[in-house]
C-alpha cells in the first residue's frame, strides 16, 4: 500500500543510506526483498499476515556501491552485525513490528518490517 511504500522509501533515504555511508564508507545500491505483498496467513494462524494488505516488507540483504553484499543472518561478520543492528534498531518506531534474526525461527534470514496499527499506538520490535 502506498503508506508502507512511503514509509520504506523514506526509511531508506533517512537512516539506510546514511547507516551504510557511515560504516562501510559507500552508498546503498539496493535492497533485496524476500517478501512484500502475499496473501498468507501469519505463522500458522488464520489472521492475515500484514503481507495480505501490502503492509509489511522482508529484507533478506543489502548491496552496497563497491558490490559488497550484506546479508541478514544469525551470526554476521563484525562490520556487518554493527550496520544490520543500527538499521534493526531505528527501524523500530517507523515501523510498529520489526523482527528479525533471533526473533524466531521464520525471521532468522530476514527483516520484517511492518506498519501494523497496536492497542495505544504501541510497537512490537524484537
Amino acid at each position: 500500500n502506498c503508506q508502507m511504500a512511503e514509509a520504506a522509501a523514506r526509511f531508506t533515504v533517512d537512516v539506510i543510506q546514511p547507516a551504510a555511508k557511515a560504516e562501510f564508507g559507500v552508498d546503498l545500491k539496493s535492497i533485496t526483498q524476500a517478501s512484500a505483498f502475499v496473501c498468507r496467513p501469519r505463522n500458522g494462524t488464520r489472521k492475515l499476515s500484514e503481507h495480505a494488505f501490502g503492509n509489511a516488507l522482508d529484507i533478506a540483504s543489502f548491496t552496497l556501491s563497491d558490490g559488497r553484499k550484506v546479508e541478514i543472518g544469525p551470526v554476521p561478520p563484525e562490520k556487518d552485525a554493527k550496520f544490520l543492528n543500527s538499521v534493526r534498531k531505528a527501524a523500530c518506531g517507523p515501523f510498529k513490528t520489526v523482527l528479525g534474526p533471533g526473533a524466531d525461527a521464520d525471521h532468522a534470514l530476514h527483516f520484517h518490517f511492518d506498519l501494523e496499527q497496536r492497542r495505544h499506538g504501541g510497537t512490537f520490535c524484537q
